[in-house]
């Protein structure tokens, strides 16, 4: 894990202790890595609630309420299912806030208008959720880090 993550996740739980916050994440692409740079942070037991690793569309339906025809529809890998799984997160755990991740870490998996490296982020907060995709270059190990520092940084953006 990186300096600059290991930076980013304490900033978001120094912003989220201020305001007393809960935080849960919601990943697939990176299998758990927003919840380990959140959890390498001593203290991290007083803002973070819970991670949510679902992998498979049926546990993103199942775990986190996504619809089954809003994943049949745009894709798992989507700002519309983004969006879902973070506000799935906050509504099934005590968290205020959550954030998600799903894309193509590679180096497989690329569909016609996603190319391996897309990645799609939601943020959510209260009634407010923000979805964002973007596209990483880079082996499968670089696309999961610059997920887990964007996501982390998505979060400093939400809580300002």
């Amino acid at each position: 894990m990186t300096n600059d993550i290991l930076d980013l996740a304490t900033r978001v739980g120094r912003a989220l202790e201020a305001k007393s916050l809960l935080l849960a994440t919601a990943e697939s692409c990176t299998g758990g890595g927003v919840s380990q740079a959140i959890t390498e942070i001593p203290g991290s037991t007083g803002w973070f609630e819970c991670g949510f690793v679902t992998y498979s569309n049926a546990s993103k339906t199942e775990m986190l309420d996504v619809p089954a025809a809003l994943i049949a529809q745009f894709g798992s890998v989507s700002e519309e299912v983004a969006g879902a799984m973070a506000e799935g997160a906050v509504a099934n755990s005590n968290a205020d806030v959550a954030v998600s991740t799903t894309g193509i870490a590679g180096p497989t998996g690329a569909v016609p208008g996603k190319p391996v490296g897309t990645v799609c982020f939601g943020w959510s907060k209260g009634d407010t959720t923000y979805t964002e995709r973007l596209v990483f270059s880079g082996d499968r190990h670089a696309v999961r880090e610059q997920t887990v520092a964007h996501a982390l940084a998505g979060l400093l953006r939400l809580l300002e």
